[in-house]
């Protein structure tokens, strides 16, 4: 490859290892890469002749001449520094006339350790992550004791407290963001999913705070939430978990004894919600003369009923969706008044007999 007149365009990528027959170095630092790759360039120009048999030499020997060989060669008085670094790799190379290369190779390393130290480190932040998911949580608490359920008490904003919490979920939401970001830049190969805490706190986030995203959504009219409106690191930490749960055959389950307080598996339960009332009021509003939509809406809310039933006898909704207050509780007032007498269903026999009141005490037997 001809670098000076490919320079603009080639850009190196990961770790590359540069040998001759008295040694090699490496780097990961594109920037030090290319000049190395220059400067190697310029001393072996027109020495092609390579065989087979001296790089098979050189892999031999690599382990031999790592870096330990030359840092006994090293000035005591750069030892332990960037130039130390540089010099063994112009050193390794047999690259002639180092002096001002060591230099640029210095200043790129400098800022490249620079850049790394802006990065973002998730675990720098964990603590205040747990501050803000425990302010979230007294937060869901109080909201709970006033009848509603914290996702109607947002959705609504009607106290400073709930305004509060739009802080809280910015600050969550961006560092999850970058985390996902992060992540998803990693190599297929050296991608590890979000494991153990991480992989447990992004769950817990997301069952969190994503039902505060669709209170947002649905207060804004918004509609199909689920297919238009999500944020691609919901997305990603659903799919991680899922794949985990594959893999390790375990899952994040939430026991029925604990179902008064647990948060609702399904992050997307109340957009699934805020759909269903959207069909009850426009089979209500539906011209009598349009029978394949009215046809079309109630099937609609009938799968609604399975849904939730299945989320039921899974012990997997939080009992907060039964609070007198909550948006689940007026979409059944608005559905019951639209279904017929006679009608009945496993969820229409739950709701109506007010066994949801023992399954908030985890001692309801589900069928």
């Amino acid at each position: 490859m001809d670098l000076d007149s490919k320079s603009d365009d080639y850009k190196p990528f990961g770790t590359f290892l540069l040998c001759c027959e008295d040694g090699c170095t490496w780097s990961e630092n594109p920037e030090a890469v290319s000049e190395l790759l220059m400067a190697v360039e310029t001393e072996d120009a027109g020495n092609e002749e390579w065989t087979i048999n001296v790089y098979s030499r050189i892999i031999e020997q690599l382990e031999s001449m790592i870096v330990r060989k030359g840092i006994s060669q090293v000035n005591e008085s750069i030892l332990n520094s960037l130039r130390a670094g540089t010099t063994l790799q112009t050193e390794a190379i047999r690259i002639r006339n180092e002096q001002l290369l060591i230099k640029k190779l210095e200043e790129l390393e400098e800022i490249c350790l620079f850049n790394k130290g802006k990065a973002f480190d998730p675990a720098k932040k964990l603590n205040v992550i747990k501050i803000k998911m425990a302010e979230l949580e007294w937060y869901k608490k109080v909201a709970k004791a006033n009848e509603t359920g914290y996702y109607d008490c947002y959705k609504k904003q009607l106290s400073r407290r709930d305004r509060d919490v739009i802080k809280h979920k910015k600050f969550l939401t961006n560092y999850w963001k970058e985390v996902v970001a992060q992540n998803e830049r990693k190599p297929q190969k050296q991608l590890v999913y979000l494991r153990s805490r991480w992989l447990y706190a992004g769950t817990t986030y997301r069952r969190m705070v994503e039902p505060l995203d669709i209170a947002d959504y649905y207060r804004d009219n918004g509609s199909n939430y689920v297919t238009t409106g999500r944020s691609h690191h919901y997305i990603k930490l659903q799919q991680w978990l899922e794949e985990d749960e594959k893999q390790s055959r375990f899952r994040i389950d939430t026991k029925k004894q604990n179902v008064d307080v647990i948060l609702t598996d399904d992050s997307c339960f109340w957009a699934h919600v805020e759909e269903a009332r959207l069909w009850c009021k426009s089979l209500k509003t539906a011209d009598v003369g349009m029978i394949s939509e009215r046809v079309c809406l109630r099937q609609k809310l009938m799968e609604f009923e399975v849904y939730v039933m299945e989320q039921i006898k899974k012990y997997a909704v939080s009992s907060e969706i039964f609070l007198k207050g909550s948006s689940f509780m007026q979409w059944w007032k608005e559905y019951e008044m639209l279904i017929e007498p006679h009608h009945n269903s496993p969820l229409t026999d739950f709701i109506r007999n007010c066994k949801f009141q023992q399954y908030a005490s985890g001692c309801l037997v589900l069928n």
